[in-house]
């Protein structure tokens, strides 16, 4: 796989398939050239000429030299481009590049300076395909497991198959194989034992027996855990929120048919109470903001979006605090 050439581009949000094709290129590329220097960056925290200055500069005490480099959206400016056409131009043989990115899509001008061989997006899976991915993984690993448990698992977990089969794997470790996997399995695995994460916070802050300044407190603590995990990327935790909120709407508009788990139906019963149809709409704003402000502003202010878009999720549910001066 390395020999197609010095620089690949996988985007999309289906991380598990993504990190694969990741892997199999750095694998392919040790299996060619023998021990390697491996690097990873976020653009976020990293000038893309740093990048460039290692992939230029080769090694010394290694046969080769693979750089990841996350967040491959922002290479937008001209000069950088630039870089990686000039040194596209005459690369070090043993040096790759593979650019990484949750979107869809980079800069166009970009793209086209990657061969179409070594380019893939990874969507999401189609609805379709969920269920079975699940009681398929299951079955691979000798585990039975209850629809309504296997649904309920994809109401819990970011449905990236890098989140599920974490999460899945969880239960080989607490149950024999004989045992049949049922909701309360579910409910008991990875709702009171788990770490916390997206779908733990948005049940926290849409407990409407607190009130606001209640659960925005909790979920500030909640945040904090989620910070000091290893889960703790604001890609997952906005990407987790707005699937709850997107699931809140679709309560509003078809009530119970909209999430058939009795367990999850009373945490929807809740959050409805707390937002409106429209207040949802507006925090899915909020969270599309505060992505891109993170996206675009660094890691530095990182924490504090986060911390300003929960007050503005539960205090002012969904109004913006940058049009709040207006008001006064």
């Amino acid at each position: 796989m390395a020999a197609a050439g010095p620089i690949y581009l996988y985007t999309g949000p289906e991380f598990g398939k993504r990190n694969e094709a990741v892997d199999a290129v750095k694998a392919a590329h040790k299996k060619q050239f023998g021990v390697i220097d491996e690097h990873s960056f976020y653009l976020l925290e990293t000038p893309f000429s740093e990048v460039m200055t290692i992939l230029q500069s080769g090694t010394l005490f290694s046969d080769g030299v693979c750089v990841v480099c996350k967040n491959a959206e922002l290479i937008k400016k001209k000069d950088e481009i630039q870089m990686i056409s000039d040194w596209l131009k005459n690369p070090e043989p043993s040096a790759i590049l593979i650019l990484v990115s949750d979107e869809i899509s980079v800069d166009s001008k970009l793209e086209k300076l990657i061969p179409t061989a070594n380019r893939k997006k990874f969507w999401e899976m189609f609805e379709s395909d969920k269920l079975p991915w699940v009681t398929s993984y299951f079955s691979k690993n000798g585990y039975r497991i209850q629809q309504g448990a296997a649904k309920l698992i994809l109401e819990l977990i970011e449905n990236n198959t890098q989140s599920l089969a974490a999460e899945c794997s969880r239960f080989f470790v607490l149950f024999p194989k004989d045992h049949e996997i049922t909701e309360a399995d579910v409910d008991s695995v990875l709702t009171h034992s788990r770490e916390e994460n997206a779908f733990s916070l948005f049940r926290e802050l849409a407990n409407s027996a607190d009130a606001a300044p209640v659960r925005l407190e909790k979920g500030l603590q909640i945040l904090q855990k989620i910070r000091l995990s290893k889960e703790n990327s604001s890609v997952m935790i906005i990407a987790g929120l707005a699937s709850c909120f997107r699931k809140l709407q679709d309560w509003h508009k078809r009530g119970e048919q909209a999430i058939p788990q009795a367990m999850l139906q009373k945490q929807y019963r809740s959050a409805a109470k707390v937002w409106t149809m429209g207040q949802s709409a507006a925090i899915l704003a909020v969270l599309a903001s505060t992505d891109m402000e993170i996206r675009s502003g660094g890691s530095q202010m990182e924490d504090v979006l986060l911390q300003k878009m929960l007050y503005e999720i539960v205090i002012k549910n969904g109004a913006q605090l940058s049009t709040l001066s207006q008001e006064y």
